[in-house]
Order: structure tokens, then sequence, then C-alpha cells
């Protein structure tokens, strides 16, 4: 691509910058993993150290820093840990996709406090536009879900809450449904009774009760026994 068109990824190691131009989009696609080879991404295989004055890094520098003067390893550890400048639209589209994966953990974990119940996936995503949320960039969805809660409050009557519960499931569909119960969510006792059937207590985020259970009787037929035991 036209280097004037790149985009510049910095990393300082040591005291001493590293600068590679590389094609955005590709450059975005390579920290996703979804690119394994650098020179797709690389605008020029140059590594600088000042891209105004079209310095480049030293072939002693990147050996003190980096243990080698490979343009493409450099280039590569340069890329994956240093700072990728974003175009707008690559912005938008990451902001977007944080907000997604908020709203994701949102509906897997909390309920209406005063039912019970989860809210559905478009009650949660309106509340998102009412409440006006602030995603912060730079963040991980994890670590901010609290202060979005917060901001959802005023508008959607909101907690987080897990659900200790008790299945027992049928003898000729106790090895299949083992899986169903680790994947939902920790498994805390299980044990087969004298009919062959499983007894087990899991522990699940309360967003997923309904389909935890839709997924056991489906496969189970609505075979199944279940009580709730605790709401934490």
């Amino acid at each position: 691509m036209d280097v004037n068109k790149a985009n510049k990824v910095k990393l300082n190691k040591k005291g001493k910058d590293f600068i590679i131009l590389v094609d955005p989009d590709k450059a975005l696609q390579f920290k996703q993993g979804k690119i394994d080879d650098i020179k797709e991404v690389l605008a020029a295989e140059i590594i600088f150290k000042n891209v105004a004055k079209s310095e480049r890094a030293s072939d002693s520098d990147m050996k003190s820093v980096f243990k080698t003067d490979d343009v493409y390893e450099v280039a590569e550890t340069v890329l994956k840990e240093g700072r990728l400048e974003l175009t707008t639209t690559q912005k938008n589209a990451e902001k977007e996709e944080l907000k997604k994966r908020i709203i994701a953990i949102i509906a897997r974990n909390a309920v209406d406090p005063r039912t019970g119940l989860p809210h559905p996936l478009p009650r949660i995503e309106s509340a998102f536009e009412e409440a006006k949320v602030n995603v912060q960039e730079g963040k991980g969805a994890e670590e901010q879900v609290q202060d979005v809660l917060s901001q959802l409050s005023p508008v959607l009557p909101i907690k987080f809450e897990k659900r200790r519960v008790e299945v027992v499931i049928p003898a000729n569909f106790a090895g299949q449904c083992f899986r169903i119960l680790k994947s939902y969510g920790t498994v805390l006792k299980n044990e087969y009774q004298n009919d062959g059937s499983l007894k087990a207590v899991v522990e699940i985020p309360a967003g997923l009760q309904d389909e935890f259970f839709g997924e056991l009787n489906k496969l189970c037929h609505g075979e199944i026994g279940s009580k709730i035991l605790e709401k934490m």
C-alpha cells in the first residue's frame, strides 16, 4: 500500500522508539489473530526510530532490545506490543464490538431483582441507548461491567446473581448431559443413584437459567427433575 496512507505502530522499549508503518485494516486483523504473516501487514519493510525524519532504527539497537535485527521478527513484536493508531472507522467498530461483549456479559449474569428473571437482550440494548452508556476504549469488557451496571441502574432494575440448582437426569441421558452441566457453570456435586440416574448440583449465572433448563429438557425430552437450591 501507499506508505503515505499507512498507520504507525510505535513501541518504546528500554528507552528507545521502534516504529513500523502498516496497513491499518490488516494490522488490526493481525492483532486479532486473523492474519499470521507480518509481511502482509507492513507498508514498508523498515523499522524506524523517527518516521518524520526517515531515521531507521539501528541494527545494534534492535539486537540490544529484541535480541535480533531481523526486520520481520522485530516488526511482529512491535505490532503485538506497540500502540496501533486506529482509523476513526476502526475505532467506532472496535467500540461497537466492545459494547456487544459487555451486553453479552450482562445478559448472561444479570436478572431483574423485582422478578428474579433475566432481562431479554433487546431490553438491555434499549437501556444502553436510553442511559447513553459510555463504553471506555482501552479497557476490557469484564473490567468495566460494574461501571456500566451503575450507568444502567437508573433506567433498568438490574443485578448480578448466581443460582445453585439441583438436577436429576435419567440414566439413559446422563452421559450426554454432563457436558451441558459443565459448559453452563460449575458442577459442585454429582453422584449416580441406584437406578443409574445422575443427581448433580450446578452453580450457574442467573441469566442462563432458562437456557440451561431448556437445553437439558430438549436433550432429555422433558424427563429431568430440577429445583433451585439457592440464589446468590
